[in-house]
């Protein structure tokens, strides 16, 4: 008796330790493992963009800030995968830690199930005989004590089955602990062969970035030309894009005060007939009182005709002040449906990335000479098709020497404008829908590349177009 009071506490542990063990074994994959992956792949698809990029700047006969900008993007992408891959490595590393600590708890549990089932097997052994057994249930004091003692040697035989299982159960657990321990060193391996490989070509762009960056320093004069004429042909377009808004703002004033006189004339005019109306009926009743011989001393009220209710106009929203770009229903409806998309309206061509960032930025070259944007410049294909980011109304075509076509699109008080198309497909007073195209990209010939300029503007004051466009 004294062995199996001893024997208890074993049982316990042993039934417990395969299930603590199988709940470690089937934890979960952390989702920052799955974060790295994705961001992992992302930053892939957009350095092989960027490849294009340069390819693409390199087909010109001489250095240009396209292949600058390209090399600095693929830079910046590049130490970012690094890191990426950094961060990957740690993780798998604390993967390898936890799994030689599961080996280790996994080897120890299995010695101690190994050693307590040898214990077992010894007392089987010294307790072998029927007759043992049996003297053991009928040695008992009464019946339900030789009924518990029967169940008692039922239950250990069924005990004895159960811990040879668990122990092949954490023989199997340990191998593919063992085997995933493996695994997750090959997969260490790998990332670091590819931090390596990664670091050594964010070497060579460095240097590639350096002489580009070298040549194009020695064109410095050539490089502050150009600037001086973008910035010119910038002051141009703005200059003609705020007089269309202005003009459309005065007209929109006209048409607003025009409309509030005819009402009030159409007033004045009712008043003076409800006037008429009600001295006549007076002059009536004056004068069939006269044929009655004044029979009454005083002639009755005349009732006066009710005035009609002078219609309301509709009050604006309490949260939005009176734009007279936003006069009319459609219009303030047009305006509301824009601010609501803020941030994921489309781009307005397929394929490109940002090269010339929305207001004032140093130049890559020339430290000295900052460049003033007043939207965002896109790179994109030679030819590709510039489309609508929100409906609205085309206001204005327009030919700007040195920025080629410019397309003027209204939604209530915002503007959206497409600067430096070589073609357009649209004409004033077009209404488009969005995602409509309406013409091409300019070809710039230095860069190799096609290029256009996305305007914002609420009134006559600019806005950033990458806070209104969604990211990619």
């Amino acid at each position: 008796m004294l062995y199996l009071k001893k024997l208890i506490p074993f049982m316990l542990f042993i039934w417990l330790a395969p299930a603590v063990l199988h709940a470690q074994s089937n934890q979960n994959q952390q989702p920052t493992r799955e974060e790295l992956e994705r961001r992992k792949r992302e930053l892939q698809k957009e350095i092989d963009e960027a490849n294009e990029a340069l390819k693409e700047t390199k087909r010109s006969t001489r250095e240009s800030m396209g292949q600058l900008r390209a090399l600095r993007n693929k830079i910046t992408l590049r130490s970012r995968l690094i890191n990426n891959i950094n961060e990957e490595i740690n993780f798998i590393n604390g993967d390898i830690n936890g799994a030689y600590r599961d080996v280790k708890t996994l080897q120890k549990d299995l010695d101690t199930l190994k050693a307590q089932y040898a214990q077992l097997v010894v007392y089987a052994y010294k307790n072998r005989s029927t007759y043992d057994m049996i003297n053991f249930v009928f040695s008992a004091q009464n019946f339900n004590d030789a009924i518990r003692r029967y169940a008692y040697l039922k239950q250990y035989r069924e005990y004895r089955h159960r811990q040879a299982s668990n122990i092949v159960e954490t023989q199997d657990l340990l191998t593919r602990k063992i085997e995933s321990l493996q695994s997750q060193k090959e997969k260490r391996a790998d990332a670091l062969k590819s931090e390596q490989d990664e670091r050594q070509t964010l070497e060579k762009d460095r240097k590639e970035q350096d002489e580009v960056f070298s040549k194009l320093k020695g064109r410095e004069k050539e490089l502050v030309e150009d600037i001086n004429k973008r910035k010119k042909d910038a002051q141009n377009v703005q200059a003609a894009i705020r007089a269309v808004i202005r003009r459309e703002i005065e007209e929109e004033r006209r048409k607003a005060e025009a409309e509030e006189v005819a009402r009030k004339k159409a007033v004045e005019e009712r008043r003076k007939r409800d006037e008429a109306a009600r001295k006549a009926a007076a002059a009536a009743a004056a004068a069939a009182n006269n044929n009655n011989n004044n029979v009454a001393a005083t002639p009755p009220p005349v009732k006066e005709t009710p005035k009609a209710p002078e219609p309301e106009r509709p009050a604006p929203a309490p949260s939005r002040s009176a734009n007279v770009l936003e006069a009319t229903p459609e219009a303030l409806a047009l305006s509301e449906s824009f601010e609501n998309n803020r941030g994921k309206l489309p781009w307005p061509v397929s394929n490109g990335n940002v090269i010339g960032h929305f207001g004032r930025q140093h130049h890559a070259v020339v430290e000295k000479i900052n460049v003033e944007n007043d939207g965002i410049i896109i790179a994109t294909s030679k030819g590709a098709a510039v489309k609508t980011i929100f409906e609205g109304e085309v206001r204005r075509v327009m030919v700007i020497p040195g920025s080629g076509y410019v397309v003027m699109i209204r939604h209530g008080q915002y503007f959206t404008n497409y600067v430096r198309l070589q073609t357009v497909s649209v004409k004033t007073g077009d209404k488009v829908r969005t995602g409509q195209m309406i013409g091409t990209a300019s070809t710039n010939d230095i860069e190799n590349q096609g290029e256009v300029e996305l305007q914002i503007y609420k009134g006559i004051v600019k806005q950033n177009p990458e806070i209104w466009i969604m990211r990619r």
